[in-house]
């Protein structure tokens, strides 16, 4: 397993990947409606996290990166009673193993 956290992004000779999602933060962009692109993860440190929250990482992270934004890691705290340092310290390096910082 590699820790190799390098988010640079490479460019490629393929036509840009488009979605809605996508297509949305450009006209919000280009209307000057928003300056920049800002999102966040916010998992419930009470357990190991999942491929939907993989799938979750790489959309948030990805989108920040791409539109060279911020995504903010916010741990939510709806129920401290069950949440764990192993599980803080686990999910933080699930997001570097997916590549993100």
């Amino acid at each position: 397993m590699s820790n190799d956290t390098n988010t640079e992004r490479v460019e490629s000779t393929s036509p840009h990947a488009t979605n809605f999602i996508r297509n949305i933060i450009d006209e919000d962009l280009a209307s000057g409606k928003h300056t920049t692109v800002v999102t966040r993860f916010p998992p419930e440190p009470n357990g190991y996290l999942h491929v939907g929250h993989a799938k979750a990482i790489c959309l948030d992270f990805g989108l920040a990166r791409d539109y060279h934004g911020t995504c903010h890691l916010r741990m939510d705290d709806t129920n401290p009673g069950k949440e764990e340092t192993e599980y803080i310290n686990a999910i933080k390096e699930d997001v570097k193993w997916l590549g993100f910082e």
